[in-house]
């Protein structure tokens, strides 16, 4: 297991990804704003993982406000988790987990502020547990729709790293593996923040996984091979019509995926689907900072006053998703009828 985000009583302690994989360091966050800043910066990343940071963001505001009594506290609760939630605005998972502490804070408010302080602490340490939980049942489920032996492709990073600890597409394929599936790796470097490249590479070499990363431009070539067996990804917001916001790359390795007749798996817990949106159509997508492409390392790489776009999610249409992976089972077309399904499902289990 990777400690990705630890809860130490006063602080957070969040593993630095900026600067895997040369380096592997502590940055801690002392309150909501320091958590709103790391979710910004991407020293946490991942839908899920910035899911459980943020929950456990809200903890920090409720432990370190000075707020005497519940009503003030849950204003205070209420400014931060609207900071954290418009740190980054495409992954689903974040507003969900704060939404669930804030709701947690109304249910504990009666019993007084020293009784939401603990009761949120708790909560943002079981939201950590349980995506752990999850994402290892989530694996069970997507190691069965890969074969005995063969190659998987993925994009971006949806491994210990975006989660909790074990992984929605690395978690399918560390299921696998863990099954006696011999299963090896192609990881698309996902400029210009190089997740692939970085993170997926370090974390599959640390399980000794075998891994080869190629540029995102090699990516159609690679599955025209026919080495490619299956494509698995995460995501960042699913609508209930099974359309996919994920990494930007994501959508065109989808067509490469299907014009090449090689499934194309989504794995995400069933919190980045948003029983709200019916369409990927109105997911928000982020722009960030120009000087993630215009450079590299600090040092310019485009001429003087050349635009940048730098969209960080695209979204693919559903029609180019084989199944979509979760916790409580695997979705397939039409989505709507079986997300719903398996939203009942796990509502029973539970």
């Amino acid at each position: 297991m990777i400690d990705v985000i630890t809860w130490r009583g006063d602080d957070v302690a969040l593993l630095d990804q900026r600067l895997l994989p040369a380096r592997e360091e502590t940055y801690l966050c002392r309150n909501a704003a320091d958590m709103a800043v790391a979710i910004q910066l991407m020293v946490v990343r991942g839908a899920p993982a910035i899911g459980v940071a943020a929950a456990m963001g809200v903890a920090l505001a409720a432990r370190h406000s000075r707020a005497a009594d519940a009503s003030a506290l849950f204003a205070d609760l209420e400014r931060d988790g609207a900071l954290l939630i418009a740190s980054r605005p495409t992954a689903v998972n974040l507003a969900w987990a704060v939404r669930r502490m804030l709701a947690r804070a109304r249910d504990l408010a009666g019993k007084g502020a020293a009784a939401v302080r603990d009761g949120l602490e708790a909560e943002a340490r079981r939201m950590h547990d349980e995506d752990i939980a999850t994402n290892r049942r989530l694996g069970q489920h997507g190691a069965a729709l890969l074969p005995a032996v063969g190659t998987v492709l993925t994009h971006c990073n949806a491994g210990a790293l975006a989660t909790a600890g074990y992984g929605t597409a690395l978690g399918v394929i560390r299921a696998a593996v863990e099954q006696g599936k011999k299963i090896d790796v192609v990881a698309d470097e996902t400029r210009p923040f190089l997740q692939g490249a970085r993170l997926t590479a370090w974390e599959l070499k640390r399980d000794g996984i075998p891994v080869t990363v190629i540029t995102d431009g090699m990516a159609g070539h690679v599955l025209k091979s026919g080495r490619i067996a299956a494509v698995v990804v995460g995501a960042d917001r699913i609508a209930m019509n099974g359309d996919v916001a994920n990494k930007i790359g994501t959508y065109g390795v989808a067509v490469l995926a299907a014009e090449n007749k090689i499934p194309f798996y989504v794995a995400a817990p069933l919190s980045t689907v948003d029983p709200e949106l019916g369409s990927g159509d109105s997911i928000p997508i982020e722009e960030r900072d120009a000087r993630e492409v215009a450079e590299f390392q600090g040092v310019r790489v485009l001429p003087e006053g050349v635009g940048v776009l730098n969209p960080a999610f695209d979204v693919t249409p559903h029609r180019f998703v084989t199944a979509i992976i979760t916790e409580a089972g695997v979705a397939r077309a039409p989505y709507e009828a079986s997300l719903k399904a398996l939203y009942a499902t796990e509502a029973a289990r539970k």
